[in-house]
């Protein structure tokens, strides 16, 4: 007796599930990209080779006012500046339950390094470790 079978087995792969994961991930990698910007303020960074690939979670930005020495200091990238001698209890209040405290100092390149020195003294007196930005040549 010959039985014969009438079932046929589709070799092809259907795709369309595959699709639909590549686009989620590419529309999921497009909005969390758009949130990523440390640097809210517009600086010119000095141009460096060696690049770190730590993360500092609070990150200060020196900005030159181009006014008889004034420079502006900004917490987080926000665009209200903070005055010198209030500097360092913002960071100490952002920094106090971080398990690894860094912070990051984005100087424009007019700022003179005494003012960046000063703001490294307050990661010296407070044990933090301090990451200066570069722009990558």
């Amino acid at each position: 007796m010959g039985f014969k079978r009438n079932t046929q087995i589709l070799s092809g792969n259907g795709m369309s599930s595959m699709t639909d994961l590549v686009f989620l991930l590419l529309i999921f990698f497009l909005l969390t990209s758009t949130l990523i910007n440390p640097n809210a303020l517009r600086l010119l960074l000095p141009k460096s080779t060696g690049q770190v690939t730590a993360k500092a979670s609070v990150s200060v930005s020196i900005k030159d006012l181009h006014q008889n020495d004034k420079y502006s200091y900004h917490l987080c990238g926000d665009k209200t500046p903070v005055p010198f001698g209030k500097l360092e209890d913002g960071i100490v209040s952002l920094l106090q339950n971080e398990e690894d405290p860094t912070f990051s100092i984005f100087a424009d390149e007019t700022v003179p390094v005494r003012e960046i020195v000063a703001v490294m003294n307050i990661a010296k007196r407070n044990h933090y470790k301090v990451i200066l930005a570069t722009s990558p040549e």
